[in-house]
């Protein structure tokens, strides 16, 4: 979600620049849903530090489903939680499986999750795709809708436990992460847009979050290893900003910098 995402860059915020007032306003309760797209491990990468963030300034039980075992934390991470470890992180491998069984185990749990990260969504839908096909397979199409609406289903499952029982930390986050076969290398936030998946997918999905690359010669001057854009696009974004003044509009944070210094840390700065 949007907001848990302008969080994280609040706490990771550049220490270099002037910060500025950033109140993160609530958006409207119907918006729970982000998609970041790029670069698998930067966008893992940000995945685990709003899985953190969230549970340790927002007091969230998050659920992270990963098809691939965490070998590493950020330093980012490492910095602020040096006790924090990959192996001290419940991940969940099977995500259909356990997204379907969290209506039964509801009763049973104290506390239900407010905030499900998955990391690697093309990873749970088809196989290696056809990059000359223009369309979507029925499969693909298929595994899409079915994938879409077991998480939404899901989140709106336990947003209205959390209600019920009078909790503070609803409604239930969907957070995931999709990278790209088809990279167009286009620029102005959109490198993906001509990908039909991806089409397919953010259709579902209130907030994109779209990270590139920044290959210019000023990131190699600074002495950064690596710049990303970051662009926040989408209904729910559009929803916040239409509530506000222009002069509001910019502490939504439509755009910003994430900058990943060589000795692994991560830095993210306003545009």
């Amino acid at each position: 979600m949007a907001d848990i995402l302008t969080l994280v860059f609040k706490t990771f915020m550049s220490q270099t620049v002037l910060k500025k007032d950033l109140t993160v306003s609530p958006p409207p309760t119907t918006t729970y849903s982000s998609l970041v797209v790029g670069d698998h491990s930067v966008s893992r990468s940000v995945l685990l530090l709003a899985a953190v963030t969230a549970a340790s300034q927002r007091g969230m039980k998050v659920m992270f489903f990963t098809q691939t075992q965490i070998q590493s934390l950020p330093a980012s991470l490492q910095k602020c939680v040096p006790n924090l470890s990959p192996q001290s992180l419940k991940t969940v491998e099977e995500l259909l499986q356990q997204m379907a069984s969290l209506h039964e185990s509801i009763n049973t749990s104290p506390t239900p999750p407010s905030l499900i990260i998955v990391d690697r969504l093309e990873g749970f839908l088809c196989g290696p795709r056809d990059c000359s096909h223009s369309g979507v397979h029925p499969g693909e199409q298929s595994s899409i809708a079915h994938l879409s609406a077991l998480l939404f289903d899901t989140a709106a499952f336990l947003t209205q436990v959390l209600e019920q029982r009078s909790s503070s930390l609803g409604p239930c986050r969907i957070i995931a992460s999709f990278q790209s076969e088809v990279d167009t290398g286009q620029g102005g936030g959109e490198p993906y847009a001509t990908d039909p998946i991806l089409d397919s997918l953010v259709r579902y999905f209130q907030v994109r979050c779209t990270l590139e690359q920044d290959r210019g010669y000023e990131a190699v001057a600074a002495g950064l290893q690596q710049v990303w854009h970051i662009y926040l696009s989408g209904r729910g974004i559009t929803e916040v900003s239409c509530t506000k003044d222009c002069e509001d509009r910019a502490g939504v944070g439509q755009e910003w910098q994430l900058l990943i210094f060589p000795n692994g840390l991560m830095e993210f700065k306003l545009v």
